[in-house]
């Protein structure tokens, strides 16, 4: 039993030295270890970064400065007008789906011009349309159309309406200073004065003409001013010069004058009023 246990024991310790030697071997192989390198930035490369970090601050906060600038100098708020100011022109250009341009509207500093289809111009709610122009006409719905130029209104061809009426105690006037004023209509033609007196009257000559009619006047008392009056000298004796009734006469020429009225006609053909006409 002794021996067996000393056997066990010289095993053990030959065990141990085995080990340790196997360790001290391992411990001995085992290749060197890596150099260690420090990790980060450092030297020039550090100083770069900061510098770009520093740029890129700068640059931020011009452009949030510049950004302030526009806003204040064009006005950009909730509660003010969109102004866009130029030095030339400004021009607003409208594109379809395929970049085509379909309107555009420029204002410059001798126009403002509008390249579009149809223009129309709405009343504040949006519902009523007051003007509108394409290619083919204008129009205008408005209930009352004034023009308060000196000059008025100046039409290079015809004008269609069914109505010209003067403003309220104002008198209506014709009149083409340098040309004749034409009225035609295939159904006649009708002026008329309701509440007042009518006058035509001309510069030079004034002419009623009836080319398959009559020229009717109708009225309770028919006045001619202003007619020459000639001198009929009867011979028995003198016209008084009290002579209140006259009768017209007629020249050749269609020129009317009077005549102090007698028994009998005294227009003469002959008149000097006749022959000087």
């Amino acid at each position: 039993m002794e021996q067996s246990a000393t056997l066990d024991i010289e095993t053990l310790k030959i065990t141990q030295e085995q080990f340790i030697l196997a360790s001290q071997s391992l411990h001995l192989q085992r290749p060197g270890c890596d150099a260690v390198y420090p990790v980060g930035l450092y030297g020039w490369r550090k100083r770069c970064l900061y510098f770009f970090l520093l740029l890129l601050l700068v640059t931020m906060i011009v452009n949030l400065a510049l950004t302030v600038w526009i806003i204040k100098v064009m006005n950009f708020s909730v509660d003010s007008l969109l102004v866009l100011r130029s030095e030339k022109n400004v021009t607003l250009n409208a594109r379809n789906n395929q970049g085509q341009l379909t309107g555009q509207l420029t204002v410059g500093p001798e126009a403002v011009e509008a390249q579009c289809q149809r223009l129309e111009v709405r009343s504040r709610d949006g519902g009523r349309l007051l003007f509108t122009a394409d290619e083919e006409e204008v129009i205008m719905t408005t209930e009352k159309f004034t023009v308060t130029g000196s000059e008025g209104a100046v039409f290079g061809h015809s004008v269609e309406t069914p109505l010209i009426q003067a403003r309220t105690s104002e008198d209506l006037k014709l009149e083409s200073p340098t040309r004749t004023l034409t009225m035609e209509a295939p159904r006649g033609v009708e002026v008329s004065s309701a509440k007042g007196p009518l006058k035509v009257s001309g510069r030079k000559d004034l002419q009623l003409e009836s080319t398959e009619g009559e020229i009717l006047l109708d009225a309770n008392t028919i006045h001619f001013g202003s007619l020459p009056l000639g001198v009929y000298t009867a011979s028995s004796s003198q016209v008084s010069q009290e002579q209140v009734v006259y009768e017209v006469c007629v020249c050749p020429s269609g020129k009317l004058y009077l005549s102090p009225a007698e028994s009998k006609s005294t227009c003469q053909a002959m008149s000097n009023i006749c022959l000087w006409s």
